[in-house]
């Protein structure tokens, strides 16, 4: 065994290194990744996997973007740092500003930068406050949210997150978060005779009014919910949600740190739904995962709010507008732009369905498949009938994912629910590799 093996540098990784969702006893057996190339993972064994989930649903232009490389480098010799503090500046962040202006929706033209999509959401939860506060209504300070919602692990991120495996050591959480049912639609049951997206986005009212309208300042879901189970809303859902925040003056926050830029198959996955909200959260693969960096669109009437406050907005981070992220994420959204990913994403996730609803859809084991765009997800049961789920003990998901992973398919799952997210510009061969392994992997799994 050598220092530059697997075993050496796991050693090494496990004397210093704490990891995030640290786990010891997963990470005994973990892989240190060294190469990517395209939608390929390389590892130090030299073995090579599909990358199936963009990294951490991120990377959408692909493993080994020189492009990206190069325009990090020519900041980098120009303008390595700045501050963005009042009264300082760089261009890649007024162009950046600039562009996504053309690309959000028509009603947000001014964006705050961060350095991904937690601090995103505490963005918003402290727009969303000092807005009311200065309009007025200092009550107004509660964000209500969705079970299998992730809104990121910060304290009052977390507070917002509506899976609560992220909560116990951590409790207890910042209070004025409230979580309602998740449109599932493969789970959630409506009353009888009534529509399940309409049902579902009654929930929301409910809230609104037990917790009094005086008092909720936000509403933050995810157009498509990713790491709770890739959950696509029923049509009706989302414009529901949006009467029923204007009708309570409710702020309506679209966390896309995962759908935006182009995952579902539209830049912004509200447009699926001809919905617009006062505010868009971002991250992820605004860089491709290539630099840290994320935000938080906002609506020009809440943006002139805070303009015209009389003192100054104290919120802030260091890395906040950091001009060399500023200039991958213009090389990048260049990049999706001109190779027509967006629509690749749409034509490519449309392809992959099919594909794993033909392979898997008819298993005794497979619930649901379901997907929007380039994110799908195959839901395992214990019984087909009746939607009952295995028991935890059985680590159901656990063995098909180790199985996926022998067989050259890295990815995550959500207990028994196998997520799936390739980059963009992953090939249809690639595509079809994947179901072929999740079909070979459900079928030594569960037979």
């Amino acid at each position: 065994m050598t220092e530059a093996s697997k075993p050496g540098l796991l050693s090494r990784d496990l004397e210093h290194l704490i990891h995030p969702l640290h786990s010891r006893p997963t990470h005994q057996d973990g892989h240190v990744w060294l190469k990517g190339r395209g939608s390929v993972l390389v590892d130090a064994d030299g073995k090579e996997y599909l990358d199936g989930l963009s990294g951490l649903w991120n990377v959408v232009a692909g493993h080994g973007r020189s492009e990206l490389a190069d325009a990090a480098a020519r900041q980098m010799r120009d303008l390595g740092y700045c501050s963005a503090y009042a009264g300082s500046s760089n261009v890649p962040a007024i162009k950046l500003a600039e562009r996504l202006a053309e690309l959000t929706y028509p009603a947000i033209r001014r964006f705050f930068f961060t350095s991904g999509g937690g601090e995103a959401s505490e963005t918003s939860f402290k727009v969303a406050r000092s807005y009311w506060k200065l309009c007025g209504q200092p009550n107004k300070t509660k964000v209500i949210s969705r079970q299998w919602g992730y809104h990121g692990v910060t304290l009052a991120a977390m507070s917002a997150t509506g899976i609560s495996g992220y909560w116990p050591l951590f409790e207890p959480r910042v209070p004025g978060f409230v979580h309602v049912p998740s449109p599932y639609p493969y789970r959630y049951e409506a009353p009888a005779g009534s529509s399940p997206g309409i049902a579902a986005a009654d929930e929301l009212e409910r809230a609104i009014l037990t917790e009094g309208p005086e008092t909720v300042a936000m509403f933050l879901a995810e157009p498509v919910q990713g790491a709770g189970g890739v959950l696509v809303p029923q049509d009706d859902y989302f414009p529901r949600v949006r009467e029923i925040c204007d009708r309570y003056d409710v702020l309506l926050v679209a966390d896309e740190v995962i759908t935006g830029f182009g995952r579902t198959g539209k830049w912004f996955a509200l447009d699926h739904w001809g919905v617009q909200p006062d505010m868009v959260q971002f991250a992820k693969a605004i860089t491709s995962g290539y630099f840290p960096l994320g935000g938080v669109g906002i609506r020009e009437e809440i943006a002139g709010v805070l303009d015209a406050g009389g003192s100054p907005w104290m919120h802030a981070y260091t890395y906040s507008a950091h001009p060399v992220g500023c200039a991958v994420a213009l090389r990048n959204l260049g990049i999706l732009e001109s190779e027509g990913l967006v629509e690749a994403s749409a034509e490519k996730g449309a392809y992959l369905l099919s594909g794993l609803r033909t392979a898997l859809a008819d298993h005794p084991h497979v619930g649901e498949v379901r997907g929007k765009g380039l994110m799908c997800a195959i839901e395992y049961v214990r019984d087909k009938d009746t939607k009952e789920e295995f028991a935890p003990a059985l680590g159901v998901g656990p063995r098909l994912g180790a199985k996926a992973r022998d067989l050259g398919l890295f990815s995550r799952l959500r207990g028994d629910v196998f997520l799936l997210a390739p980059p963009f510009t992953t090939s249809v061969r690639q595509l079809d590799r994947i179901v072929e392994i999740l079909a070979a992997a459900t079928s030594e799994v569960l037979g």
